[in-house]
């Protein structure tokens, strides 16, 4: 049993004499010495004795899950202080609310001390919830803002390239992550890393990241450095706290704005942060990331001669197929008497319709000539042509004599016409004394009121025309004597008029009275 301390006295000595020792130098001097258990285990019942059960509101943070040994440990923390918790196996499979990261609660359990690390803890015998915590509640905000900027679509996402041939990594050079990644790449496939060093927690930690991840995308094909063809960021496990980092918007927007696919490996296959939403390909722990980011190269090696061995498989089964039915088409291909044993009767039975054919074809020839040259002895072309020119000499004469008697009786024909027209002209009936009335457009006028509608009246007589104009006059006019009948003769032949009266139509004659 560990020493109990002596009680401490109820006032303190007046100051001793010279010379003498002071008070406080005899009591350290008489005090008990104390082993460090001792004084842990004294510790530890002090403050059981001062705080045997009580209720804690905290936010959880740090939670892992249970550890092998079926016990659970994380953190409770609010605005201003931390206190570690532990659940035993057995009331943590009692729990209706099992503990959950960024889950605010009310605990229930005695304070005691842990001797080995010199701490205080809260033992948790009960638990309920009392809402999410300001982290939680922080993130939550956030991922919806970012959510419906479309940033987390499923097809925006990328698909890794096969085979990178360079890898570029954004995480702490001096973390054990560096170490996960490159022995993980060099048992699988080793390809070129290029590391670039950032701070993964603490103030500044997300500038970092995201500007490592811009960095990677500036580099051009003309580089010095050679670009990634995929990029893996990474960081270990931690709290919520220690992630945060992952979860500022800087990151979550320079990984969305990314053209090299990246792959997420930040925490534990447990924790979730934004980046993980806004990657091409979420991996539950660095060394996940770097087997999603190469193959396995005795694997590929092993594929590749499986395929080349099934390939080599593949096509002599086909030679052999194909071999198989060319001797099948070959059986089936008749023989050459077989497939000229037609052709050969069709050509025997048409040399034997052709030399009847021939013969009868002879045969009426032969009649066909001597009727020909029967009709040539009974009518010779000598005579024939004899005949057509005594015909062509008939011919010769016969025209000319024709063409002067229709050309005598057409002459008479005319004459004739000549003097009819002479005859029933208008200019011989102006000959004898009268006159033709037309108005300003040469139409004929032939009544009084149409003469005296016209302001100018043309006449013609027969050896020209006048113009004149219509005067007022008496309504009447006298009509003019008669002159006496001259004896009668007879009627003298009508002499010839000139070409244009025989030319003038018939039509515009008019009426003379």
């Amino acid at each position: 049993m560990p020493l109990v301390p002596p009680p401490r006295p109820a006032a303190v000595p007046p100051s001793p004499p010279p010379g003498e020792p002071a008070p406080s130098a005899l009591l350290q001097a008489n005090a008990p010495e104390w082993s460090v258990g001792d004084l842990a285990a004294a510790l530890k019942r002090t403050l059981e004795d001062a705080f045997g059960h009580v209720r804690l509101r905290g936010e959880i943070s740090g939670y892992r899950g249970p550890h092998g040994s079926g016990h659970a440990y994380f953190s409770l923390k609010d605005g201003s202080a931390k206190i570690d918790a532990v659940v035993w196996k057995g009331v943590l499979g009692r729990l209706r609310q099992k503990p959950k990261e960024g889950l605010e609660v009310v605990a229930t359990g005695k304070i005691t001390t842990f001797a080995g690390k010199s701490s205080y803890q809260i033992v948790i015998d009960s638990m309920e919830p009392a809402g999410v915590g300001a982290w939680m509640a922080l993130l939550e905000e956030r991922k919806r803002q970012l959510a419906a900027e479309g940033l987390f679509d499923a097809d925006r996402k990328r698909p890794i390239p096969f085979l990178p041939r360079v890898i570029g990594v954004v995480t702490s050079p001096t973390g054990a992550v560096i170490r996960d990644i490159l022995h993980r790449l060099e048992d699988r496939f080793p390809r070129p890393v290029l590391v670039w060093p950032v701070r993964v927690q603490g103030e500044g930690a997300a500038e970092e990241i995201a500007a490592a991840i811009r960095g990677f995308n500036a580099l051009g094909p003309g580089s010095a450095i050679p670009r990634p063809d995929v990029l893996i960021v990474a960081r270990g496990g931690g709290s919520i706290e220690d992630l945060w980092a992952f979860n500022e918007e800087a990151v979550v927007r320079a990984a969305a704005a990314s053209a090299i696919p990246l792959i997420s490996a930040v925490g534990h296959e447990t924790d979730t942060t934004l980046i993980d939403f806004v990657s091409d390909r979420r991996a539950p722990t660095p060394t996940g990331a770097a087997e999603m980011a190469v193959p396995v190269r005795a694997e590929l090696s092993a594929q590749v001669h499986d395929l080349g061995a099934r390939q080599a498989g593949t096509m002599l089964r086909r030679i052999e197929r194909e071999r198989a039915d060319f001797r099948a088409l070959v059986r089936a291909i008749p023989g050459a008497d077989a497939f000229l044993a037609t052709k050969r009767q069709r050509l025997d039975l048409a040399d034997a319709r052709l030399r009847p054919a021939l013969a009868a074809n002879a045969r009426d020839s032969r009649e066909r000539l001597n009727r020909l040259a029967d009709r040539l002895t009974r009518r010779s072309p000598a005579i024939a042509l004899a005949e057509a020119r005594a015909r062509l000499a008939a011919i010769d004469h016969r025209p000319r004599t024709a063409i002067a008697r229709a050309i005598e009786r057409r002459r008479d024909r005319l004459g004739g016409f000549a003097g009819l027209l002479g005859a029933l002209s208008y200019k011989a009936v102006l000959a004898r004394g009268y006159a033709l009335v037309r108005n300003a457009d040469g139409q004929p006028v032939r009544t009084r009121e149409a003469a005296a509608g016209t302001a100018r009246l043309q006449l013609q007589f027969a050896d020209g025309a006048i113009f004149a104009r219509p005067d007022e006059g008496p309504a009447e006019i006298p009509p003019a004597p008669r002159p006496k009948r001259a004896p009668r003769r007879s009627a003298p032949e009508p002499a010839p008029q000139p070409a244009e009266a025989a030319a003038e139509p018939a039509a515009r004659q008019g009426s003379l009275f």
